[in-house]
Order: C-alpha cells, then sequence, then structure tokens
C-alpha cells in the first residue's frame, strides 16, 4: 500500500509540474524538431480525446509544408513567431451543422461504423441526439451555434495534446487569433478544406522554448473555486 502511495504521489507531482511548465509559448528554437514518435504520441492524445455522444466533430492538419505556412501567415496574427519557428503546426478543423445533425450521414456512419451500434441501439441514441440539439441546448435552426457547439468539443483534445506535450517537455501554443472568413478560404483553395464538412475552430503550435517564459500568474483556488 504504501508503494502504491508513494507512486501516486509521484505522479501528481508529474503532473503538476507539467502544467507548471507548460505556457504559451510565442516563439519557438527552430533548430529543434520533434520527433516522429514523440509527435504521434501527441496526437494520439487528441485522438482518444472524449466528445458529446462520443461523435468526435473535429480532424486535425498538420502543417509542415513552409510554403503552406507563409500563405497562412498575412491571416493568422496571433501565429507570426510561431508559424515560422514551431516544430509542428496543427490546424483544428470542427465539422459543419450539416454532419451535426441527428439524421446526417456523418452521425450515421459514426454510429454504425465506428461506435458499431446495433440498429435499434443506433435509433434510440438519433432520437435522444436529436432531442438534446432541439431542446436541452437549444441548438435547432441555429447553425452558428452548432457550429460553435462542435468547435469547443475541439477544445478538449486540444487541451490534452498540450498537457501531454508538456509532460514529455515539449512546449505548445493554442491560438485563436486568425481570420476565420479569409484563413477557410485559403484552406478551401488549397484543396486542404472542404468548407462544406469543416471549418477552423482553432490551431495550436509545438515545439521547443527559445527562452524562459515568464513566471505563470494564476488566480487562486479561492477566486475559481466554490463548493456547495
Amino acid at each position: 500500500m504504501e508503494n502504491t502511495s508513494t507512486a501516486t504521489q509521484m505522479t501528481k507531482e508529474q503532473i503538476l509540474a507539467a502544467y507548471e511548465y507548460r505556457h504559451a509559448t510565442k516563439e519557438f528554437d527552430s533548430s529543434r524538431k520533434i520527433s516522429g514518435e514523440d509527435f504521434g504520441f501527441i496526437l494520439e492524445t487528441g485522438r482518444l480525446s472524449p466528445s458529446s455522444f462520443g461523435f468526435e466533430p473535429w480532424k486535425f492538419v498538420v502543417v509542415q509544408n513552409p510554403e503552406l505556412r507563409q500563405k497562412l501567415l498575412p491571416y493568422a496574427w496571433g501565429a507570426q513567431k510561431q508559424l515560422p519557428t514551431a516544430s509542428h503546426f496543427v490546424l483544428i478543423l470542427a465539422r459543419q451543422p450539416r454532419d451535426l445533425a441527428a439524421d446526417s450521414e456523418y452521425i450515421q456512419s459514426m454510429m454504425s461504423e465506428v461506435q458499431k451500434l446495433p440498429v435499434e441501439i443506433a435509433e434510440g441514441k438519433q432520437r435522444v441526439y436529436g432531442a438534446f440539439l432541439k431542446n436541452d441546448f437549444g441548438l435547432a435552426g441555429n447553425e452558428r451555434a452548432i457550429f460553435e457547439w462542435g468547435a469547443r468539443q475541439t477544445y478538449l483534445p486540444l487541451g490534452n495534446m498540450m498537457t501531454a506535450a508538456a509532460l514529455i517537455g515539449i512546449d505548445s501554443c493554442p491560438i485563436e487569433g486568425f481570420d476565420k472568413q479569409k484563413m477557410e478560404q485559403l484552406l478551401a483553395d488549397e484543396g486542404i478544406m472542404d468548407p462544406e464538412h469543416f471549418g477552423l475552430a482553432c490551431m495550436v503550435a509545438f515545439g521547443y522554448r527559445s527562452g524562459e517564459p515568464r513566471v505563470k500568474t494564476r488566480q487562486n483556488a479561492s477566486q475559481v473555486v466554490e463548493w456547495v
């Protein structure tokens, strides 16, 4: 029991140390590259992340082509230093409302081909999901709200990937600073994103810091936690 307790305490300390280590890296050491094995591990933590109803309304586009990064730069004001210097740069796409409708081909495919639900179970899940969209969250009929609901879920793999990276000494920076319309048009023009099915939710850069960050600042626990 003592050994188990000691191991658990060490794991907790390692996890908290990773959170202390992680910061929004504005500029990376462009001479250092993340290994394929390490980045595969990071992506796998994103793939294994949870989603509402298990419908995984996302796609991860890893942008390693320098020319494409240069094309993205004018529309990504929040990534001016990260795009040129990051070892790996990821665009996180969210499913469009047409794919998130309860009777969509995508949802049907997820239930039958990925979740492998029996027909009667899938039909029941579709009814519950449809009621959720219409009644519980009031999303039905509001395409922007549905997209934002799907985009919100992409922040689960985003957070998991950044934490996983920090645990193995890799830096990251989540980025929302971009012109969504122009970025999406560019991605569509380049044949990277089908705007009928996806939109850009957020971006994240990975690599190794080029300098030491400022001391982390956060509100204290009593300011952000309330017990009732």
